[in-house]
């Protein structure tokens, strides 16, 4: 074998040849394939098929041809890539739901904003839209310039004259090598009218230029949630703008409500959205969906969601904005080439880009109509001359043996230039007529004039602008249409506004499987004890209320779950429901796990300081936290004590930090003990023992005991009595506490227990959802080592599974409430 001849070799540094060679390519991507040109608003792709079509005639006013022609001639002479990728880009660029104005006038299926994908190329139809004629007009004047194509053997534009301002009409978006565009498209007068105040006013700021031009217009229509975002990119070239949905809510006869989605946000595919809704619907994730279906025509969009009769359309809406592409997000980032390489553009250099480039537009083809006019007049000079001394120039030409010895003789007997000596021997013999000699001379005077504008404008910027704002303006007349997407202030709203809603007392209620809700206070009314109770509300078999409170509509409500963390919300923003409503699920409105449940909810006016929470888990450890160590809970909530293996989060009260404690457990076991026996810890501590167990009891309730309340407990099969305090000594914390109740199998195990004065009125709630409500004071006050008496009235397998105190309500019975007492406490003595 030949050796290689050392002169071939050539060492290189592999490292800086593996730079060198990556930086080529991603150069290529930037400026040949991913970004547009700040001029045009195109990209390589996109202008050269714009210029394929011009080229074979495919223009607005003739007929329509195959698409599979129009991939050919641009991989054959331009784009040298795969057939799909120019045709998927030409199918976009003539989707009503993708370009803001189409550049190409489509005819067959060309794919829908369900995510349908349009019919092959052999199958369909295009041409040129007329606006995009509008990208190419003047475009044979010598108005830009010219490359070579892939091989040399063609050449192509480097930019289109582009005659409105397309980069932000229809804007774009592409990824290139560590780098990415998402440009918004506007509506067109908005962002005509911007360049004509900035060609007025050089100096004009962003935020004037934001009065023309007050945000991105898409062709899905939507709305555009706030300002801040918009000003943001406009001013940075980056930002991000909240879209979504217009939807309506309908209220029919029967007093259901609908929703009526009827615009989507930019690049949603419909078709997926309503599948997404289905999904949580069909997950239980969203609750109160009773129909979905999709009555879309070729008129318009219309998606109708069916609402239960007991759910509120506006809270399930919110909902959906959270869980769905209804509300979404889209990212600006102002990326163009600018003299061949990639800049962020604020607005106003976007507009001043476009505004440069019609200025070299214009003074190009003004200087080609100037050399036009000139060589016309130039040639009608000769002819002039020709006319006034005709007899000689017949009998010259008569007298010259060939063509070449008449234009020599006419050139040098008249001081005729080539091109003049040859149009007169070319002009026919019916231009000597007086008519003929008329027409020359009103021509070359009426060229004179142009002439002479032409120059006036080569010398006048001014000129030249004014120019660019007439043509604009004619553009805006042809092509306005109405802005599509409503821009709405303030942000990502509430619902309601807090300084809307009236100061009430509430009710909040929390079901076993996570159903909450509020209702007024006044929906519950008082009965002896030992009523059979009201149905509380509507609940499945397998469910039942957990939790109640009573709170304020302006209150703030912490929500601890069972594995430790917070999360916060208003009283009013928990949604109102009729006294037999279910509610919604609370993981609609919380950032919750699916396997965590809320056992305490806390009402809290104000963050101040000398306040704290006091935890219990259910093995009977405690912890004290400062509340302003709660002031600010975020979206997905936070630790509020750090759990050990096994153990779960029981109760939280609020306390000044000076209270006794109580801690009771389900074997009938009661501690008593000053709170600063547990001194003040972080908010992710774990705590300290507060009560210790025997065998498998467990904590069932925390309390604070004031002075001259009575400890109440309920047991499981409706059971209960009050202490009086004094029977609990005060202990030190960690012991294993007092017997507070006799359990035997009839009144079964502690329930719950809470501290009472008797002014307070108790709720007893059964796994099957029946509520008692009682006076406190109407329940015995009994010894520690008693079993209690029949506060409720049980079913067979029913027990008591929620105990809350409320606020007393003074209502006095009616004399048929009196009778149903009455009965049911007759009833009762004959079963005992």
């Amino acid at each position: 074998m030949a050796e290689t001849p050392s002169s071939n070799i050539k060492e290189i540094n592999l490292s800086q040849e593996m730079r060198t060679s990556f930086l080529d390519y991603a150069m290529s991507v930037i400026v040949s394939r991913a970004l547009p040109d700040v001029r045009d608003g195109l990209k390589p792709v996109h202008r050269r098929i714009l210029y394929a079509m011009n080229d074979l005639g495919m223009t607005s006013d003739k007929a329509f041809k195959k698409s599979a022609r129009i991939v050919g001639e641009v991989i054959g002479k331009y784009h040298p890539h795969g057939d799909s990728a120019v045709y998927e880009t030409m199918v976009r660029m003539a989707q009503d739901f993708s370009y803001r104005y189409m550049l190409v006038d489509g005819h067959g299926n060309f794919g829908s904003v369900d995510g349908d994908s349009a019919a092959a190329m052999r199958y369909t139809e295009a041409r040129m839209s007329k606006i995009s004629m509008e990208l190419l007009r003047d475009i044979n004047k010598d108005t830009i310039d010219y490359q070579d194509n892939y091989d040399g053997s063609e050449k192509e534009p480097v930019v289109l004259p582009s005659r409105f301002p397309n980069l932000l009409v229809n804007g774009t978006s592409g990824i290139a090598v560590g780098m990415a565009t998402n440009i918004p498209p506007h509506q067109l007068g908005e962002v005509i009218d911007g360049v004509l105040a900035l060609s007025k006013d050089p100096d004009i700021t962003i935020q004037e230029l934001m009065e023309f031009i007050p945000g991105p217009d898409f062709p899905t229509a939507g709305l555009i949630v706030g300002r801040s975002g918009i000003r943001r990119a406009y001013e940075t070239g980056k930002g991000s703008i909240t879209l979504r949905a217009r939807v309506e809510i309908e209220q029919k006869a029967n007093g259901k409500e609908t929703i009526i989605i009827k615009e989507i946000p930019y690049q949603v595919n419909k078709a997926k959205l309503v599948e997404r809704i289905a999904e949580l619907v069909r997950d239980k994730k969203i609750d109160g969906i009773t129909d979905l279906r999709d009555e879309s025509d070729r008129t318009g969009m219309r998606v109708v969601i069916e609402v239960r009769r007991d759910a509120n359309a506006n809270v399930l809406l919110n909902n959906l904005y959270k869980h769905t592409a209804l509300q979404t997000t889209f990212g600006i980032n102002t990326l163009a080439l600018v003299d061949g390489q990639p800049k962020v553009l604020n607005l106003k250099q976007c507009l001043y880009h476009y505004l440069e480039h019609q200025k070299v537009i214009i003074r190009r083809r003004t200087e080609f109509e100037l050399r036009k006019a000139e060589a016309r007049a130039h040639i009608l000079e000769g002819l002039r001359i020709a006319l006034d001394h005709i007899d000689e120039i017949i009998s010259l030409i008569r007298s010259s043996q060939t063509t070449e010895i008449a234009r020599n003789g006419l050139m040098e007997q008249f001081s005729l230039s080539e091109k003049q000596a040859q149009a007169i021997l070319d002009m026919r013999l019916q231009r000597l007529t007086g008519l003929e000699r008329e027409k020359i001379e009103e021509e070359y005077q009426e060229l004179l004039k142009l002439i002479a504008e032409l120059k006036a404008v080569l010398a006048d910027e001014e000129k030249v602008l004014e120019i660019i704002r007439e043509e604009l303006i004619e553009i805006k007349e042809r092509f306005n249409d109405n802005r599509k997407t409503e821009i709405v202030s303030g942000g990502i709203e509430q619902i309601e506004d807090e300084d809307l809603i009236p100061r009430e007392n509430i009710v909040i209620s929390l079901t076993h499987n996570g159903y909450i809700k509020r209702l007024p206070i006044s929906t519950y009314r008082s009965q002896k004890r030992g009523g059979r109770g009201v149905q509380g509300m509507g609940t499945n078999e397998d469910d039942f209320v957990e939790h109640l409170l009573t709170t304020s509509t302006h209150d703030t409500i912490l929500f601890f779950t069972n594995k430790g963390k917070v999360f916060r919300s208003k009283g009013y923003e928990i949604p109102e429901f009729s006294r037999t409503a279910k509610g919604i699920p609370i993981i609609n409105l919380l950032g919750i796990e699916k396997d965590e449940e809320i056992n305490t909810m806390i009402r809290v006016e104000e963050f101040v300081e000398d306040s704290f929470l006091f935890f219990t888990t259910k093995r009977g450890i405690s912890k004290r936290t400062p509340l302003t160590d709660f002031a600010n809970i975020r979206t997905n909530g936070l630790i509020a004590i750090h759990l050990r293996e096994e153990d779960e989060l029981i109760s939280v009260k609020l306390t000044d930090g000076n209270k006794d404690m109580i801690i009771g457990t389900k074997n009938g076991m009661l501690i008593r003990f000053p709170e600063v026996d547990v001194r003040s810890m972080g908010r992710t501590a774990t705590g300290v023992k507060g009560i210790t167990l025997t065998g498998d009891d467990e904590v069932v309730g925390m309390e604070i005991l004031e002075e001259n309340e009575d400890v109440l407990i309920v047991t499981i099969n409706g059971y209960g009595k009050r202490t009086n305090s004094s029977e609990y000594r005060i202990q030190s914390r960690g012991g294993k506490g007092l017997k507070t109740c006799n359990i035997t199998e009839k009144n079964g195990n502690l329930i719950a227990v809470k501290t009472v004065t008797g002014e307070e009125d108790l709720m007893l709630i059964t796994a099957g959802g029946v509520l008692i409500r009682m006076a406190v004071d109407g329940i015995s006050q009994l010894g520690r080592n008693t079993q209690g008496v029949k506060l409720i009235r049980l079913g067979e397998d029913e027990h008591v599974a929620t105990v809350a105190k409320v606020e007393k309500e003074e209502e006095e019975p009616s004399d048929q409430e009196e009778l149903e007492v009455v009965n049911d406490n007759n009833q009762e003595a004959e079963e005992e």
